[in-house]
């Protein structure tokens, strides 16, 4: 077994529309467990370094919003880079306008499970199932026209790499509890000792 740990954060959004419970219970079915809760409301100055974007995102991501735009007849007002840039300054005005809920989550692979169970970014194409796809209905379109953060409910890590150095951005070491999990038995034990009496 590879235990692994993955970052969620359940955006002001998800906690707003009283989904906790949901996003929590979906996770926690898989046999993955919480080690790690945190309710706060994030700093502006923590949420940029969350984000970590580059040049070439910011320029990729412009030239999203330029298409968008010009499909729409709409002005195009900036240069591609400071459009790439507005999203990350609107993800950050949305993270810090409300409460968030911080998770980490311990288990094998959690970080793939993690990404299958909430689904792609852009909830509009995110597939049914999904807590994205199920739970909410936005679409890159409409908040690049409305110049905001796109309301996808949720952060998860996108890789194990990403985790490590997402999660002590949000948690110091000492909140996180090591322990063992009685699922975990039934999961990863290969003979299943001591089931029987």
């Amino acid at each position: 077994m590879t235990t692994e740990q993955t970052l969620v954060i359940i955006k002001p959004d998800g906690v707003q529309r009283s989904l906790m419970g949901e996003i929590m219970n979906r996770i926690e079915r898989t046999g993955l467990k919480f080690v790690a809760i945190k309710f706060l409301v994030p700093q502006e100055d923590n949420c940029w370094k969350h984000y970590n974007k580059d040049e070439e995102w910011f320029m990729k991501k412009g030239a999203r919003i330029i298409e968008d735009r010009t499909n729409h007849g709409m002005p195009i007002e900036k240069d591609q880079m400071q459009y790439g840039k507005d999203i990350i300054q609107s993800n950050v005005e949305f993270f810090t306008s409300g409460p968030v809920l911080a998770l980490i989550i311990e288990g094998n692979q959690s970080v793939a499970i993690v990404k299958k169970l909430v689904g792609g970014t852009e909830p509009l194409t995110s597939d049914v199932g999904t807590i994205r796809g199920d739970l909410t209905v936005d679409s890159y379109a409409l908040s690049s026209l409305d110049n905001r953060a796109v309301r996808n409910l949720i952060h998860c890590s996108d890789s194990p790499e990403e985790a490590q150095r997402e999660i002590p951005l949000w948690f110091e070491k000492s909140e996180i509890v090591s322990y063992k999990h009685l699922q975990g038995q039934i999961l990863y034990d290969v003979n299943l000792d001591g089931i029987l009496e």
